[in-house]
């Protein structure tokens, strides 16, 4: 079941970096609605309302409901700005959503199959995933909460690309809208460990010995 999440917030006239300190001291924060049409408006949220929300991954890719004194709009995050040691949110910026309206939002990318993956079941390989989301453009009806990824094929040494991830429909990769190779990039891959590779060594020593040997023993006949 799709999650759901509603915001409280409250129309600010209080600017400046002053105001924005009082904020903080009552527990709250600045932030800004723009887009779909209407005015940019100041807000406060609830600092404590948002970062709790913040532990759900579907939270950065949800249409949210934003309550401002008892009007509610549709809106998106389009960027968050946080301390940079602390536990805390500086600012959050919302773009409000209209129904005809494209938006481009960073979806969750989910890994399947990882356990089984060829690469690393039957080759001793690792994973690594070079993207954990990817940027997409669609109707806010289409949406998605996440892009699954099928690992269970991939090979030790081989990589997945954007262009080779199945996309739900009406939803576009806004790098592949560029239309070059350069925006086609690995997003998760299957490489090497160490001890595969020193064992892979020692395989090729001992191929290496057994061929002098057999060689000498050649020569000695």
């Amino acid at each position: 079941m799709s999650l759901e999440f509603t915001l409280s917030a409250e129309v600010r006239s209080d600017y400046g970096k002053g105001a924005s300190r009082r904020l903080r001291r009552t527990n709250k924060f600045p932030g800004i609605i723009y887009g779909g049409g209407g005015n940019p408006t100041p807000i406060s949220l609830n600092h404590n309302e948002v970062m709790n929300n913040l532990q759900h991954e579907a939270f950065f890719s949800h249409i949210l409901t934003l309550d401002v004194g008892g009007a509610k709009e549709q809106v998106i995050i389009k960027d968050i700005q946080r301390h940079p040691f602390k536990q805390q949110i500086l600012h959050m910026d919302l773009l409000r959503i209209v129904a005809n309206e494209a938006i481009t939002v960073n979806v969750p990318l989910h890994f399947l199959n990882e356990d089984t993956c060829h690469g690393v079941k039957q080759e001793g390989g690792s994973i690594n995933r070079v993207e954990t989301d990817i940027s997409i453009s669609c109707l806010p009806k289409d949406l998605p909460e996440y892009i699954e990824v099928d690992l269970a094929e991939l090979k030790l040494g081989e990589s997945i690309h954007l262009s080779e991830i199945k996309l739900p429909e009406n939803v576009t990769s806004t790098d592949l809208a560029h239309g070059d190779d350069d925006h086609d990039r690995a997003i998760v891959a299957v490489h090497a460990t160490r001890a595969t590779i020193e064992e892979d060594e020692e395989s090729a020593g001992e191929s290496e010995g057994g061929d002098e040997a057999a060689a000498d023993s050649g020569g000695n006949e």
